[in-house]
């Protein structure tokens, strides 16, 4: 593994860009110097996502100097890791699992079992038999070769699993997100009928992962139909003896998001239920996105009243957060939604970075358990 991520490292980490400087280092002390300071019990984590292959764009410099989780974009799902059957690369998770190991940064795995999977998987051609034999081989060799580590601390046993108030199912063609996975079967035994990929994710992640803690990953509001089916299969799976840990909530949402007394009441809420049963909560993919007028103040409150929710009930549980992206110049929709994370196109704090910082050494009052 050392070779591999040396190499990778070599060619990868290189300066901002090739025509600039790194990016100007915010004034203040540094996100994870203050969590380390402030929360000393471990029950917060402030985290950045990007890929390995950016991080030489800049997001490398400032994902290690701002954060203490790290959750790779792209890196650890079946799309990279195991494209087709026989066939692995290993070479970025490799590096990340090094890298972090280094930094002193805790890991997430991202979305090993998800909507975002491999041209193959997502082949109409494919069986059920088919399916179940490359995803039982996938999930076992992802959970086999990193759970040894102690630093890598989570992972997304299944993501976007619900849509509205249905289950995620296959779609037409290869070129589009799509879950291929349900073609496996149900299980019509339970009134939930979930699908039977969830189940057995969780029986290899259970078998293979046991240091790891396991995530179920949602892209849906707090209070939604999907989160609600979310919900629901963590009694489900501990019904039949399987460990499950915390819930995922992806928040990719608009600035101004958080003016909604009932979104904001949603949140709470299942911030409650998760710690209620036993389970970390985590905001897993935050973006505060402006599609209309570039206001950057109001963007700003809406990082902070996400994240000072969070800190709230950081007395009763674990709680995350994670920004998706680290720079707008590398943001996944920057051609839709502009602007949408911490970080200008030049790597320069935006008003949002100073809200979260001042969250952090100002947290908000403990919030009583119900």
């Amino acid at each position: 593994m050392k070779t591999v991520a040396t190499w990778i490292a070599l060619i990868f980490i290189i300066p901002f860009s090739a025509n600039s400087a790194e990016p100007p280092l915010p004034v203040g002390s540094r996100l994870r110097t203050i969590v380390a300071d402030r929360y000393p019990d471990g029950n917060v984590y402030i985290g950045g996502t990007t890929g390995w292959n950016k991080r030489a764009q800049g997001s490398g410099v400032i994902l290690d100097r701002e954060f203490s989780y790290v959750t790779p974009e792209n890196d650890y799902k079946q799309s990279t890791v195991h494209p087709e059957p026989g066939k692995w690369n290993w070479v970025e998770a490799d590096a990340w699992v090094e890298h972090c190991q280094k930094t002193k940064q805790v890991l997430r795995l991202h979305a090993p079992i998800s909507p975002q999977c491999s041209t193959w998987s997502k082949d109409d051609r494919r069986t059920a038999e088919e399916l179940k034999q490359n995803m039982i081989e996938h999930m076992t060799a992802l959970c086999k070769r990193y759970d040894k580590f102690k630093h890598v601390k989570w992972i997304d046993v299944v993501n976007e699993t619900a849509y509205g108030n249905s289950w995620q199912g296959p779609r037409e063609g290869t070129d589009k997100s799509e879950c291929p996975w349900t073609k496996i079967g149900y299980d019509e035994s339970d009134p939930l009928r979930p699908p039977l990929y969830i189940k057995l994710a969780f029986e290899i992640a259970n078998e293979h992962a046991p240091n790891t803690e396991l995530i179920i990953n949602q892209h849906s509001v707090p209070g939604s139909e999907a989160m609600k089916k979310v919900q629901a299969l963590v009694p489900y799976l501990r019904k039949q003896g399987l460990r499950v840990d915390g819930i995922g909530w992806q928040a990719h949402i608009n600035t101004g998001w958080e003016n909604s007394i009932e979104n904001m009441m949603h949140l709470h809420e299942l911030i409650n239920w998760s710690h209620e049963n036993q389970l970390s909560f985590h905001v897993t993919e935050m973006n505060a996105w402006l599609p209309g007028k570039k206001d950057y103040e109001a963007q700003a409150r809406t990082f902070a009243a996400i994240l000072s929710a969070l800190l709230e009930h950081r007395g009763n549980g674990l709680v995350t957060w994670n920004v998706w992206n680290i720079t707008d110049a590398l943001a996944w929709l920057r051609n839709r939604h502009k602007e949408g994370t911490l970080f200008d196109t030049k790597g320069k704090a935006k008003p949002a970075y100073y809200a979260i910082q001042n969250v952090l050494k100002n947290p908000p009052p403990l919030r009583k358990p119900l």
